[in-house]
Order: structure tokens, then C-alpha cells, then sequence
């Protein structure tokens, strides 16, 4: 038995090891790079757009995950429901069509109030209508904020009854129970999921290059419109997207070890 999980190993590890050579032989021998020293700036600017896009939406959508994730196992029972029936929306309904809703639903607005109202176009209003970052950032968090608000759910029901018994025992308000056991044991449970949520919102950016976000994805598309190659602008993509990966996985990794398994 040993034998043969040792000999899958082998056969598995050989495997990648091959196709990693057949790559980076093809990388190094039947590539053209000639091109990625003008279009560094792009890319930098496209990696700092992914980033920045990545972090706002979870940040915003994991703060507004808390209470939407609270609100349905404490109450009041409208509230409840109408946290529920808006988790219930974004999971139901492609990220893509929620992004497009919102550019070409929310934007087509702007320019009739302009109409109606010249001296709109004045003011910063007017600047957020003009860019699409915004309305991405605003479809992506209130997607994160979705999926999260259902994870939050599970993790605040998770906590043992017995430990928010004990601390209202002590005397403890709501508010201490909630920010000093409650929400603090919520977040041990919730920091594996966060992590492999927090891949999948980095997987999702490149849906905002459809609403003419230059991220990474718009930048390559660039590069291959511009230059006619196709293979080495994706291998790029790919290559910056798994070190993106590798950077929260080690980050969330490190979080994970930091937090104590138990108060």
C-alpha cells in the first residue's frame, strides 16, 4: 500500500515537473518579450487597479457581511428576511450580470439627470458616472458582501450557546457579549472560508475589464490587440494572478496561526 501511494507520488510530481519544463522551455526558447518593457507601466497600473479592486470590495463587503449575517440569527424577523432575500438575490444571479445591472442600469441614469439638471455635471457625481472602477467596486462588494453575509450566518450560529450564556452570567452587556465572545469566535470559525472567498473575489476581477476597468485583464487585452501576441501576455496574467493567490493563501495562513484555537 505504501509502495503505491509512493509510486502515485512519483507519477504525479513527475507530471508536473515535466509540463512545468515543457513551459518554461517554451517561455524562454519560442517566446517574444520584446514588447513587456514598454508596456510595464500599464501593467503596474493594471496590477494596482486589481489590488486596489480586491481589497476595497472585500473590506467594504466583509463589514457589510457582519450584520447582515447577525441581523439573521438575532432579529427582528423583517430585517432577517430582507438580509436573507438579498444574500439570497446575489448568490441566486451571475456576478456578471449584477456588474452589468449596475453600469449600464445605475449609469444610464447619470446622463439624464445631467439633462434634467446641467450643473450635475459639475460636481464629483459626474466623475464617478465617467468611471467604471466605481460602479465594479460597488458590484463586487455588495457580491462579497453576499456570500460573506451567508458565512457569517453559519459562524455566529456555530458559537457554542454555553459561551454567550457564561458571559451574560457575568454580567457582560449585549454589546460586550457580542464584540468580546461572540464575534471573536464567529471570526475563528469564518478565517479558512474567508481565505477561499477571498481567492475567488481575486478570480472575479477581471470581469470589470467589461465595464472598461484597465485592470490586468484590460491591459492584456491591450497588449495582445496591440502587439498580436496572444500566449505571452495570458502566461503573464496567469503567473501574476497565481502569486496574487499565493500572497492571500500565506497571508490568511499566517492570520490563522496568530489566533488563538481557543479564549
Amino acid at each position: 500500500m505504501n509502495s503505491l501511494k509512493l509510486a502515485a507520488k512519483i507519477l504525479i510530481y513527475g507530471t508536473l515537473l515535466i509540463v512545468a519544463a515543457l513551459i518554461l522551455y517554451w517561455l524562454v526558447f519560442h517566446s517574444r518579450w520584446s514588447w513587456f518593457v514598454e508596456y510595464l507601466p500599464l501593467l503596474i497600473k493594471g496590477l494596482w487597479l486589481t489590488i486596489l479592486l480586491l481589497v476595497l470590495s472585500v473590506v467594504l463587503g466583509g463589514l457589510l457581511a457582519i450584520p447582515i449575517g447577525l441581523v439573521q440569527v438575532t432579529g427582528p424577523a423583517p430585517l432577517a428576511w430582507a438580509a436573507k432575500t438579498f444574500c439570497t438575490v446575489i448568490r441566486g444571479t451571475p456576478l456578471l450580470v449584477q456588474l452589468w445591472l449596475i453600469y449600464y442600469g445605475l449609469g444610464s441614469l447619470f446622463p439624464q439627470i445631467g439633462m434634467a439638471y446641467p450643473g450635475f455635471k459639475e460636481n464629483f457625481m459626474w466623475l464617478i458616472r465617467l468611471d467604471g472602477f466605481y460602479y465594479a467596486l460597488f458590484a463586487f462588494t455588495i457580491s462579497f458582501a453576499g456570500y460573506e453575509g451567508e458565512v457569517m450566518r453559519g459562524a455566529f450560529l456555530g458559537v457554542p450557546r454555553g459561551e454567550l450564556e457564561a458571559a451574560r452570567a457575568f454580567g457582560m452587556s449585549p454589546w460586550k457579549v457580542l464584540t468580546r465572545v461572540w464575534f471573536p469566535r464567529a471570526v475563528r470559525f469564518v478565517l479558512p472560508t474567508l481565505a477561499g472567498e477571498t481567492v475567488l473575489q481575486l478570480q472575479s476581477t477581471p470581469l470589470a475589464f467589461t465595464v472598461t476597468v484597465m485592470d490586468l485583464m484590460g491591459v492584456t487585452s491591450k497588449i495582445r490587440q496591440d502587439t498580436f501576441r496572444i500566449f505571452e501576455p495570458l502566461m503573464l496574467l496567469a503567473v501574476l494572478y497565481m502569486c496574487l493567490t499565493f500572497v492571500i493563501v500565506w497571508g490568511f495562513s499566517f492570520v490563522e496561526k496568530m489566533v488563538p484555537q481557543k479564549r
